[in-house]
């Protein structure tokens, strides 16, 4: 671990000891001083997930790119960092490497880095796909699609010979729903969302709801102009049979279920390392 990270988790630790140890009794000056060190700890827990996106990231690339490959380009925050060691290592590795994006994102990324650009017309077996999770359980089962890239993504993934999930600590989990509370995205055909909901909330339970925009009235529309719902599961299922049966529900397009598709994942640590964890053998 380098001397910068031991001083960044020091202060963590630190901020963090300071805020808990204050009580709602103090005095304005000393509730002033808490609020300071809880803005410094969330500011620092913040940092922290930002550092370990891009460990696992650099560490991905690192470890699965090679010359004359062609790569496909996830979506989220986390695939910023891959991209970013991406361009890095063809500029001074002199590598040829071609492009294949999951989102409009994706490709804004790949253009704005001067890397090639291609698709599945031309390029319709990719040799590694690199891309992020919402969460990962022990098996890499895993749920994507809350930026709502859930399809492609899945396309791409389904196309690639190798497929490599990057992502922070807190996307680690034993089993789905430990940490991700949002749910499992489903797209959908929009003049079907309302049956869809329901026969999903009859059929498995919990909660399914329609995702809203934030920036925009109504709900959220998908580069393929598509809605999505929001299934909110109440207890631990066998994902690969639920994952079937939704998908033959009428209407659904994909799910973020992704079942037995990653070959590895690559998380990085509170700690500055990179665990890395291969898919079970069947």
């Amino acid at each position: 671990m380098t001397l910068q990270r031991r001083v960044f988790l020091r202060k963590l630790t630190a901020a963090t000891a300071a805020a808990s140890s204050s009580s709602s009794s103090s005095p304005p000056s000393t509730l002033c001083c808490r609020t300071h060190v809880f803005r410094f700890s969330q500011s620092a827990a913040v940092n922290m997930a930002e550092e370990a996106k891009k460990l696992a990231a650099y560490s991905a690339v690192d470890n699965n790119v090679q010359n004359n490959q062609v790569v496909g380009v996830g979506s989220g925050s986390t695939i910023v960092y891959a991209v970013d060691r991406l361009a890095e290592r063809v500029r001074q590795e002199k590598l040829n490497i071609v492009c294949v994006p999951t989102s409009f994102q994706a490709r804004q990324l790949i253009l704005q880095h001067g890397l090639a650009l291609s698709d599945l017309e031309r390029h319709p077996e990719l040799d590694v796909a690199i891309d992020g999770a919402d969460e990962v359980d022990a098996e890499l089962t895993l749920i994507k699609g809350g930026g709502g890239c859930l399809t492609q993504e899945k396309i791409v993934a389904g196309n690639s010979k190798c497929f490599v999930v990057i992502a922070d600590y807190r996307k680690d989990s034993r089993a789905l729903g430990e940490q991700w509370r949002k749910g499992v995205p489903i797209e959908v055909i929009p003049m079907a969302y309302v049956p869809i909901s329901r026969v999903i909330a009859k059929r498995f339970g919990g909660e399914v709801n329609l995702r809203m925009a934030v920036s925009k009235a109504g709900p959220v529309v998908t580069d393929n102009s598509n809605f999505i719902l929001d299934w909110k599961f109440e207890h631990i299922q066998n994902w690969s049979e639920v994952n079937t049966a939704i998908k033959m529900i009428p209407g659904v397009v994909e799910t973020g279920l992704f079942v037995n598709m990653a070959e590895r994942a690559y998380f990085g640590m509170e700690d500055g390392s990179v665990k890395v964890r291969k898919a079970p053998i069947n």
